[in-house]
C-alpha cells in the first residue's frame, strides 16, 4: 500500500487483557513493531526500540505487537525474557495482515514495522519481505526525530 496514507484504526491487547486503540496515541509519533515471540531478529529490534524509547522522550510511543498466534502469556514472557520496557501487546494474525494491507497469500517476514506521525498518517512501513532500514537504530533515530520536529 502507498505511503504516506492515513492509518486505519487498529486495536491491540495488553497481556492483562486491556484493549488499546492506535488512535488513542494521536498527537504522538507511534512506532509499531509487529513481531513473532520466537524470532531472534524481533528480539534484537525490540532491544533497539527499548533504547530509542529512553532517548527520544514522551513525544513518541513505541509498541511491540506479537501476532504469531500469541497469547497474553506469550507477550508477557517475551517482554520479561528480553527485558523490554516498551509495551508488548498481541493481536490476531489476520487483524495484523489486514492492518498492514497485505494479502494472506503473501510471504511475510518479521519484524514488520509501521511508523505513524502525530496526525495519524503512516509515514513508513516495511515491505512484506522486510525493509532493512526500518530495523536500523541510526535510521529509526533520524526518521523519528524528524517526525517529532514536525508541527
Amino acid at each position: 500500500m502507498p505511503v504516506p496514507r492515513p492509518s486505519k484504526e487498529f486495536t491491540f491487547v495488553a497481556p492483562n487483557g486491556s484493549q488499546t486503540l492506535l488512535s488513542s496515541y494521536k498527537g504522538k509519533v507511534v512506532v509499531i513493531q509487529f513481531l513473532a515471540t520466537t524470532c531472534p531478529h524481533c528480539q534484537a529490534l525490540s532491544k533497539v526500540l527499548n533504547k530509542l524509547s529512553g532517548e527520544l522522550g514522551p513525544g513518541v510511543q513505541f509498541i511491540g505487537v506479537a501476532f504469531n498466534e500469541a497469547t497474553p502469556a506469550m507477550a508477557e514472557a517475551y517482554a520479561r525474557s528480553e527485558a523490554i520496557r516498551i509495551p508488548i501487546a498481541y493481536a490476531p494474525h489476520d487483524t495484523v495482515i489486514s492492518y498492514l494491507g497485505f494479502s494472506v497469500m503473501e510471504r511475510l517476514t518479521v519484524p514488520q514495522m509501521v511508523i505513524v506521525d502525530k496526525k495519524g498518517i503512516i509515514r513508513a512501513e516495511s515491505e512484506p519481505m522486510g525493509t532493512e532500514e526500518l530495523s536500523s537504530e541510526a535510521y529509526l533515530r533520524k526518521f523519528v526525530t524528524g517526525l517529532l520536529k514536525e508541527k
